[in-house]
């Protein structure tokens, strides 16, 4: 199956064509706004992720007619996405962005992105029909894919041996009786951590079979507090109430240092967690190794997705044209993409960029693994039809609070999805969208 553009809600289809409107006009001020003298055409992009800034330098030292430049900010769900959103509605905004792919439906119905279908429709068959659909919000393309983010088990192989594990858990059975393996054997640590992350809840989500939103009759469907997202709930919350997993804020300081003094033996992410653990813990190098996520059924293996992202061309952009074939060069272009696969850990959108040789290296920090090999495999095996809704902004910010208080006891994760799917709900219903049920 694949995933449908978020294409029924009449609602949204309403900003959307006020986006279209905007995106004629002259546009944002600065260098996003048009040059008054002769020159290059100068773009604006802004992004957190490492590696991005390489592939724009890369793009500027070819294409002199076009100088795009690169502005670090803080990563989305820490407060990239605001300031995105308030240049945009100020008016200032750059042509370019960084828009998980989750995000890109709620910048659609602010009414902050540019439609850019007219300049990339011979570019759609260079991507994995699925990613496509993650750009594409009621028939208008608003960027272009990057990436997608199949997860797996990164682990300490030496510390699993120390502790009686002589093979990666194949099952979430099998971790659970691993951790409680290490547990028995030292209180003080953990085979694996529980984040605060809402993205990588979503991989764990997507993976079981749940859904968090879908659309129908012109109503969206919400439905985070599902029988199938409860079971995913249950299952941490089990691990949780035993101390078997250990709760540091995801990708935070302390659960690198964690896993640098072995209190932490491994971490279920996605792909681009690989290259942030080897700056992390580079103490590690070589003992590392990334084997498959457990799964819930070993005869028929499904895997979840954490991630992906667009380079989206945001309200007001004077130079979508430009913009576009920037974003369709940095998907595409080998070198961007190897610069991309090595330093941003990305596993590429592009269909073309799958037999990159960056693919096919073997990895030192992971023992000379060719860890790319594991995402391959996975990405059979990931569902294509999950749908994100158009108030991720807010429901990853209510997750992730959720997330955070499970973790040290001040809330259970059934409840956490309870009180999730209500404020849900109401966010829809305050943007004027209808919601069945």
């Amino acid at each position: 199956m694949k995933t449908r553009p978020v294409s029924t809600a009449s609602a949204l289809a309403l900003v959307t064509a006020a986006v279209l409107v905007a995106g004629c006009s002259s546009g944002g001020s600065g260098s996003s706004g048009a040059d008054a003298a002769p020159g290059p055409v100068k773009l604006d992009f802004w992004g957190w992720a490492p590696g991005y800034e390489e592939s724009v330098a890369l793009f500027n030292k070819t294409h002199p007619g076009i100088q795009v430049s690169f502005g670090k900010t803080a990563s989305g769900s820490k407060g990239g996405y605001t300031k995105m959103l308030t240049a945009a509605k100020a008016g200032n905004a750059p042509c370019l962005a960084q828009v998980g792919y989750e995000t890109l439906p709620s910048f659609a119905a602010a009414g902050a992105l540019t439609d850019v279908g007219t300049y990339t429709a011979d570019a759609k068959g260079r991507f994995a029909d699925w990613t496509w659909k993650q750009v594409t919000v009621d028939g208008h393309t608003y960027g272009l894919p990057v990436d997608t983010a199949p997860m797996a088990l990164m682990y300490r192989k030496d510390l699993f041996a120390k502790y009686g594990i002589d093979k990666p858990p194949a099952t979430w059975a099998e971790y659970a009786a691993d951790a409680a393996k290490v547990h028995a054997a030292d209180p003080t640590v953990y085979l694996g951590n529980f984040g605060n992350d809402p993205y990588t809840y979503a991989g764990l989500a997507w993976q079981a079979g749940a859904k968090w939103f879908g659309t129908g009759n012109d109503q969206w469907q919400v439905s985070l507090n599902s029988d199938a997202n409860r079971k995913v709930a249950s299952y941490w919350q089990d691990l949780l109430d035993k101390k078997l997993v250990k709760a540091d804020p995801s990708n935070d300081a302390s659960q690198f240092s964690d896993m640098a003094n072995g209190k932490i033996l491994s971490d279920v992410n996605a792909v681009w967690d690989a290259p942030i653990i080897a700056g992390s813990v580079k103490d590690g190098a070589g003992q590392w190794a990334v084997a498959p996520m457990p799964v819930w059924d070993a005869a028929n293996p499904a895997y979840g997705n954490d991630g992906g992202s667009a380079t989206a061309v945001l309200k007001g952009c004077a130079h979508a044209k430009e913009a576009a074939e920037f974003a369709t060069w940095m998907s595409t272009d080998p070198d961007s993409v190897g610069n991309l696969i090595k330093v941003t850990g990305i596993y590429p959108a592009a269909t073309s960029a799958l037999a990159h040789p960056a693919l096919s290296q073997p990895d030192p920090f992971y023992g000379g693994q060719v860890i790319y090999d594991v995402f391959k495999a996975e990405t059979a095996h990931i569902t294509t039809d999950w749908q994100w809704g158009p108030t991720m902004t807010q429901t990853s910010t209510d997750l992730g609070d959720g997330l955070g208080k499970a973790g040290t006891g001040g809330a259970t994760l059934p409840n956490v999805l309870a009180d999730l799917q209500s404020r849900t709900v109401a966010g829809l219903k305050q943007q004027g969208l209808a919601v069945a049920g």
